[in-house]
Formats: structure tokens, sequence, C-alpha cells
């Protein structure tokens, strides 16, 4: 399986993130390209354990993250289209789309030094590093193929 802790799966995501443009149209979902990078900007950062985020899980995934982690981290199945941003929404509708592909690819960079041992997904729980590795490849991939790349 794939795993941002993968030099070349690295390599790969930023080629893909490099891909991106003004014009590039969503084949589902409601953010704009822009808005999906800095969404995806936002989650690496929460995952990389940037500014200091709280980490604590919710309600539903006390009951069924765990099931969910199992199933979204066992193969290289895709996650499927239209699944809820949740508090990573990203409201502003316009930005910087070049800018933001630079501080994304640097978040994708900086995988290969990854050391957040407090990380907890907020539905998913406690991961593993492997798990941590292998769904942020998805999440990614998720998005990027909302764009078409």
């Amino acid at each position: 399986m794939k795993t941002v802790f993968e030099p070349s799966t690295r390599s790969e995501l930023i080629d893909r993130v490099n891909l991106l443009t003004e014009n590039s149209n969503r084949l589902w979902g409601k953010m704009n390209v822009y808005q999906m990078a800095k969404h995806c900007t936002i989650w690496f950062e929460w995952v990389l354990g940037k500014n200091k985020p709280v980490y604590k899980v919710d309600f539903l995934g006390k009951l069924f993250g765990r099931i969910a982690l199992k199933s979204n981290t066992k193969d290289d199945k895709p996650i499927g289209k239209n699944m809820p941003a949740g508090e990573f929404a990203i409201k502003e509708k316009e930005g910087d789309l070049k800018q933001q592909q630079m501080i994304l690819i640097k978040c994708i960079e900086e995988f290969e030094n990854y050391d957040n041992p407090d990380f907890v997904h907020d539905f998913f729980g406690k991961m593993t590093k492997d798990q941590i590795g292998v769904f942020s490849y998805k999440h990614a991939d998720h998005h990027l193929r909302q764009f078409g790349v």
C-alpha cells in the first residue's frame, strides 16, 4: 500500500499537486481547487502536529472509528466520493492557489521526518504510524482525484 512515508509516494503526490491550475474543475464535491488545496494543507498540518492542535475523538468516532480505520487502511481501495470535510471545511472561496500549492508541497515533504506521537484522529482515534502513512496518502489521493490529477 502507498504511504506518505515512502519517498516515491511523496514525489508522486508533489507531481500531482503541481498539475493543479486555477482551471482545474472538480469532478465531485463542493470545494473549488483553492479550497481543496487549503483543506489538504490544514489537514496535513494537523497530522504533523503544527500549531499545537488539541486532539480528541468525537462521539461517533468512539463508537465506529476503529472499524472505519481498519476498513480505510487494510487495502489500496481509494476513499469514496463526497465524504464530509468536517471541521476542515474551508469557507473562503478565493486565494492564491500557487502559494497554497507551495505550502501543501512543503507539508508533504515534511513526512520524510514525521514525528508526532501525540496524533489522534478526531474520528479514528489513536493511529499507528503505518496507519497514518496510508491514510494520509489516501486523503491526498482522494482530493487530487477530485480534481482529475
